[in-house]
């Protein structure tokens, strides 16, 4: 019985990848580093400091730790930029989260940074709904290593132990992914998992060992949480 569900964050609950990939295209093409999309696509479930080291190599550029801040800080600000006037939500999922969250403990676990998912929390109002947080700053592995679902699920079982509540099993939760090295990541460290076709096609995350997939998280409330889980 799922008593936690844990969110990946980009491709999730926000609908940024191809402006997390347009604004890294536009830093990196200052420092002669041309971004594809297959690149980037083939990235996912890297932290910004994997992920920018990785294209570095990948265009042969040398990169000092200098440059390395300097472009993660641009990335973010442009990021910023692009959705000052409108937060790109996913349809249906910030009423999934409210609902979600009278019935089970919700957790998020992101290779984002915790600079732009406290930024969207804050303006979303997301804050409360959330019983703990895990970024890209809580763990040195990236998905599809199970390292920040293992962290996620030990901060969720301190804050139980503190409220004189069980520890959950691995097995008593659920991630939400939109790529193959999340539903990877999750599915290791012992949780059931719930692929979205936001960004990559159903084959592919039911090839990585997604439970169930689906198009939209429109679609869920808690009753069919429970009922497929």
């Amino acid at each position: 019985m799922i008593k936690a569900i844990f969110f990946d964050f980009n491709g999730v609950i926000i609908d940024d990848e191809k402006i997390q990939m347009k604004a890294y295209q536009e830093v990196l093409r200052g420092h002669d580093v041309n971004l594809t999309e297959e690149w980037y696509f083939g990235a996912l479930g890297m932290d910004d400091r994997t992920f920018v080291r990785s294209m570095f190599a990948k265009a042969g550029r040398p990169l000092t730790d200098q440059v390395l801040d300097t472009v993660i800080t641009d990335k973010t600000a442009i990021h910023r930029e692009i959705i000052k006037d409108e937060l790109p939500l996913f349809p249906g999922v910030l009423t999934f989260l409210k609902a979600a969250s009278r019935d089970f403990s919700l957790g998020l676990v992101s290779m984002a940074n915790r600079n732009e998912v406290g930024h969207v929390f804050e303006r979303a109002n997301l804050t409360p709904l959330f019983s703990v947080v895990v970024t890209a700053e809580d763990t040195s592995a990236c998905k599809p290593a199970p390292d920040c679902y293992v962290c996620g699920l030990a901060k969720l079982n301190e804050k139980r132990q503190s409220e004189r509540l069980l520890p959950l099993l691995p097995s008593e939760c659920l991630a939400i992914e939109d790529s193959p090295p999340g539903i990877e990541s999750a599915r290791v460290a012992g949780m059931r998992t719930l692929g979205v076709t936001n960004t990559v096609a159903a084959d592919a995350l039911r090839a990585a060992g997604a439970d169930v997939v689906s198009a939209s998280l429109a679609d869920w409330n808690a009753d069919a949480v429970g009922r497929l889980f």
